[in-house]
C-alpha cells in the first residue's frame, strides 16, 4: 500500500448560519482559566504520581467548562439569539460536551470533546488516547486540550492554561494517517477496525461503538495523537504551556 495522504484540516463553511457563534466559543476557550474554581487541594502525593489525579481532575474540568461557558452567554450570544440552547455535559459518550436545543434534543449546533493534561507529567507530552472514528464528527465539532499545573507547582490547586483547539474530524483523520503511514514505513500491520458502518455519524448514542481500533497495536498505542504530532504542527504549543507554567 503506498502512502496515505496527509489529510486536509477543515473549518465549518462561512456561509453556516452558526458560524458566528461558534467562532465565539472558539475564542472563549482562551479565558477559562480567569474562570475556573474548584475546591480540589493536592497534598503529600510524589511528583511522579500527581497524574494519577488526573482521572479525578477531568471529571471536575468537564463540569466545570460546562458551567463557565453557561455563565458567559453574553460573550458568545451577545444578541441572545440562542436563548433556547445551553451547553449541556454527557457522559460515556462522544464528544463530551453538546451546544444544544433544550426545546428540541435533537438540534445539536455542534460538540466539544474535552481532554485535561497535567503539564508536568512525567510523559513529557498528553498520553491520551482519542479514538473516535472521523465520520462520527460533525463539521463544526471541536478537541480541546486543557493543560493544567498546581499553585504551588508539586502541590496546590489546579490552575488551567490556555487551551488548544482543534477540529475534531481533522484530529481522528490525522490520527488514522499518522498510524497508517508509520506502520507502512516500519513494515508493520497498518489496518484499522472500523466501527459498523451504522454507528458512524455525528453524535452516536452512548451504547453505539464509535471508535477505530488498530488491528496490531500491541503496546496500545493508536490514538495517543500527541504521539502523531498533530500537536507540534505549529511549533509554538509546548514552548507556549511552558511560557504559562513559568508566569512568563
Amino acid at each position: 500500500m503506498t502512502t496515505p495522504n496527509i489529510p486536509i484540516r477543515a473549518t465549518p463553511d462561512r456561509k453556516w448560519m452558526h458560524h458566528k457563534v461558534w467562532e465565539r466559543v472558539n475564542t472563549v476557550f482562551y479565558s477559562l482559566s480567569n474562570y475556573f474554581e474548584t475546591e480540589l487541594v493536592v497534598k503529600g502525593i510524589n511528583v511522579t504520581e500527581i497524574f494519577s489525579v488526573g482521572g479525578v481532575f477531568s471529571s471536575v474540568v468537564e463540569t466545570q467548562v460546562v458551567t463557565i461557558l453557561n455563565s458567559l452567554r453574553n460573550l458568545w450570544d451577545p444578541d441572545n439569539e440562542y436563548s433556547r440552547y445551553a451547553f449541556i455535559r454527557q457522559s460515556q459518550t462522544f464528544p463530551d460536551v453538546l451546544l444544544q436545543d433544550l426545546q428540541d434534543k435533537k438540534e445539536i449546533l455542534f460538540g466539544i470533546e474535552l481532554k485535561s493534561w497535567y503539564v508536568l507529567s512525567k510523559e513529557g507530552e498528553p498520553s491520551f488516547r482519542y479514538q473516535i472514528t472521523p465520520e462520527a464528527c460533525a463539521d463544526a465539532d471541536l478537541i480541546v486540550i486543557i493543560p493544567w499545573i498546581l499553585s504551588d507547582v508539586i502541590s496546590g490547586t489546579p490552575k488551567l492554561l490556555r487551551p488548544y483547539t482543534e477540529s475534531a474530524g481533522y484530529a481522528a483523520k490525522y490520527r488514522n494517517y499518522y498510524w497508517q503511514k508509520s506502520r507502512i514505513e516500519q513494515g508493520k500491520n497498518f489496518s484499522i477496525r472500523r466501527p459498523p458502518e451504522n454507528n458512524r455519524h455525528p453524535y452516536p448514542g452512548s451504547k453505539q461503538e464509535a471508535s477505530d481500533e488498530a488491528e496490531d497495536d500491541k503496546g496500545g498505542n493508536f490514538g495517543r495523537i500527541a504521539s502523531a504530532g498533530i500537536l507540534k504542527e505549529g511549533q509554538s504549543l509546548t514552548s507556549d504551556w511552558e511560557c504559562q507554567t513559568r508566569g512568563y
